[in-house]
């Protein structure tokens, strides 16, 4: 069973003596490594982007740990102390809550290490070599226990397909709740993606845009890596992984990811045999669970504690809850999918749609929408996921599936044609941002009728019609005017409620101070540039409208948004709702106290974007705009507040690509926080100011681009 308060757990503390690491299976040797380091070429060019040439994959994906390493430190390897399962082993009890189910996950790839290809082995063992180069070679950046010694089965224990334990934990609060199943407002965290077809470009060219939020600390790292002849990839390689959910472009094509969140999972009521407690009936036959112990270490003054907790699994899938004679289960499509990094290289490889479809079709990478683009002039839309072809209405998160009987439950996946998407549409273009698939495209409007019942309902909000504002016209664009139309800052929600507002507070006889500030609000211009004055006050205004004097315990819900306007959103009207307001004198008291909430913690009403909303890096505090995507904002950002009550970015837009895909690809980017986390970096902040900006950095993608920007060229271990 899972989960530390589900579980059946025993304990057995042990003192043992310390030891300074654990490794299960051989490393590379170090001839192997030094061999390794000779067969590839970093060179860094402005900004310090690495581009990465190598002799083999092995060697390509060593030089890249060794970069991740150099430019991110004890990060790296802490990714694998985490996927051993060892946080315990070093940090204490308290550590060890993860440790449990990285034991299982690790033992998975192991299981599976075998079953992956040559090229995957070699770009995994090579990636783990790189990192205990570097580790050997600084040994003082790191601490005395972490040894040298990781392995591609550490590489691969990063990604191994677990327990969804976001939908155990949202059906146990509504099974011990029994009654609030009503849907939240989910943060609007997400990501932006275009993609055009020649028919919208100056150039004749296609375009594509990969514009990734999530917070700052993700580990978004830009990076280029070549082996003549077999992969010439330009995109981000996430911190601590070889391949993790990349994107980007080769000589022929590119791609961007975009969150979707499918059901993947379906959660199964059996029956309990009242005879056999370990048992359930199914079948018409009586079918035991299995029982799985996992002991992890943890440190315990001098010596090691340790601690063994029971798991138990039927042939369906993890049992989590047994209760009222019932054994609940969960059956996931991605539980145990070892084969995420192996799809990602086949992707990065592939030279066409045809082979890029051919990779998605091995179904290993369990979601994300995919917007692409490449050199013949293909634009391509793809709702991913491995999602199954139930045999029973769905109980989601709320209900659990009564299953007695093998035709009760999902055995296979919805075939990958029966996936939403949309290749070459009228109008020549593609986007998503996080919304589902329906409106793709506008021209090409996906029908929720040609598709199960438990796939999304339609919803488009209010960024995506920012969105749609941008591109569903008759526009060509240049790829400089698509970067700075992604730039944009307008507030999409001010154009929709701002006239009501005035109205409202007009004819609720304000004072004079209050009148002042509705006059400013009028002026306003509905961006949230960092020179604009009057988005600081409308922003504290609506989320008191909205929330009003006492929010609702565990967030708004989608009523609560939708009774804030007059006309909420529907499908009849996709691209015009929600708007207006549902409540004027709500609306006109909420405004009153904002006047007077935003000069008592801001000093002023009429102050600018960027008086409030800063980026702040090291010695670095500049104004920036940009706003949350639920306010109608395409430029993307969220804000944690500082000491001093600013508001300092701390995700959103932190990583943008542009790129054309002509006979050689020209490209555009930006990685708002540098490819450095290390302070003493001269890239930990020295893209900030041009992010802040709306500029983007040009592209080195051929060997004459590189060696224009060239600014140090080195073997791994050369200093």
């Amino acid at each position: 069973m899972l989960g530390p308060s589900l579980m059946l757990q025993h304990r057995i503390l042990a003192l043992t003596p310390v030891i300074a690491a654990v490794c299960f299976w051989p490393s590379l040797g170090k001839a192997q490594t030094s061999a390794l380091a000779e067969r590839v070429e970093i060179r860094r060019t402005q900004f310090g982007v690495p581009h990465i040439l190598a002799d083999d994959l092995a060697a390509a994906f060593f030089g890249l740990a060794y970069c991740h390493v150099e430019d991110y430190g004890e990060r790296v390897p802490m990714g694998f102390i985490r996927g051993r399962g060892e946080m315990g082993r070093y940090f204490g009890q308290d550590s060890i809550e993860s440790d449990f189910f990285a034991r299982q996950t690790y033992a998975r790839a192991v299981e599976t290490y075998h079953q992956l290809s040559g090229d995957i082995r070699d770009a995994f063992e090579g990636y783990a070599a790189g990192v205990n180069y570097y580790v050997q070679l600084h040994p003082d950046e790191f601490p005395d226990w972490m040894q040298p010694t990781f392995t591609g089965h550490d590489v691969a224990g990063r990604w191994i397909g677990g327990i969804p334990m976001g939908s155990i934990r949202r059906f146990l609060r509504r099974l011990e709740e029994s009654s609030d199943t009503t849907e939240q407002v989910a943060t609007e965290e997400g990501s932006n993606a275009w993609a055009f077809a020649p028919s919208r470009t100056s150039s004749g060219n296609a375009i594509l845009v990969r514009n990734p939020h999530l917070n700052w600390n993700a580990g978004y790292y830009e990076a280029h890596v070549t082996v003549p002849g077999v992969i010439n990839f330009y995109g981000d390689f996430r911190v601590g992984y070889p391949l993790f959910y990349n994107g980007g472009f080769n000589e022929n094509l590119g791609w961007a990811t975009t969150n979707n969140g499918p059901d993947t999972d379906e959660i199964y009521a059996l029956a309990v045999d009242p005879e056999r407690p370990d048992h359930y009936l199914f079948d018409g036959n009586t079918v035991p669970l299995q029982r799985r112990t996992v002991t992890v270490e943890f440190k315990n003054g001098e010596g090691l504690g340790r601690e063994t907790r029971e798991y138990w699994y039927s042939p369906l899938g993890p049992v989590f809850h047994r209760g009222g004679g019932k054994i609940y289960v969960i059956r996931a499509a991605g539980f145990n999918e070892y084969r995420g990094a192996e799809q990602f290289l086949r992707m990065m490889r592939s030279r066409n749609l045809s082979e890029f479809k051919s990779a998605m079709r091995m179904r290993a990478q369990l979601g994300s929408n995919f917007t692409y683009a490449d050199r013949e002039g293909n634009i391509y839309y793809l709702w991913n996921a491995a999602i199954p072809s139930l045999p029973l209405q769905s109980g989601g998160d709320s209900a659990a599936v009564p299953a007695s009987q093998s035709s009760h439950v999902w055995t296979r996946l919805v075939p990958f044609g029966g996936l939403p998407q949309v290749e070459n549409p009228a109008g020549g273009y593609l986007h998503n941002e996080n919304d589902p698939f329906h409106y793709a495209n506008l021209n090409q409007v996906l029908d929720s009728a040609d598709y199960p019942e438990y796939f999304p309902r339609p919803r488009l909000r209010l960024r995506s019609q920012h969105s749609l504002e941008l591109v569903h016209n008759d526009r060509i664009f240049t790829l400089e005017e698509i970067v700075e139309m992604k730039h944009s800052m307008r507030m999409l929600l001010a154009d929709r409620v701002k006239d009501d507002l005035i109205a409202a507070v007009r004819a609720a006889e304000p004072s004079d101070e209050v009148l002042a500030a509705i006059d400013h609000i009028e002026a306003w211009d509905n961006t949230v540039a960092a020179e604009s004055r009057g988005g600081v006050l409308f922003e504290v205004w609506f989320s008191r409208y909205l929330r009003g004097e006492n929010p609702p315990r565990g967030g708004l819900t989608r009523e609560d948004w939708d009774a804030a306007f007059e006309h909420p959103w529907s499908p009849e009207e996709p691209t015009t709702t929600p708007r207006g307001v549902s409540d004027p004198g709500r609306a006109a008291a909420a405004f009153a106290w904002a006047v007077e909430y935003t000069k008592e913690r801001f000093g002023a009403w009429d102050l600018a974007w960027g008086d409030v909303h800063r980026v702040r890096m090291g010695d670095l505090d500049i104004p920036i705009g940009g706003c949350s995507g639920s306010l109608g904002c395409f430029r993307v950002l969220f804000f944690s507040e500082d000491e001093d009550g600013k508001l300092v970015a701390a995700g959103g837009d932190g990583w943008v690509l542009a790129v054309e895909f002509g006979d050689v690809p020209r490209a555009y980017s930006v990685l708002a926080y540098g490819q450095s986390s290390k302070e003493d970096s001269p890239h930990f902040n020295d893209q900030a100011e041009m992010f802040a900006t709306g500029r983007l950095k040009r592209v080195a993608f051929t060997e004459q681009e590189i060696e224009d920007q060239l600014i140090r060229k080195y073997r791994p271990g050369e200093e």
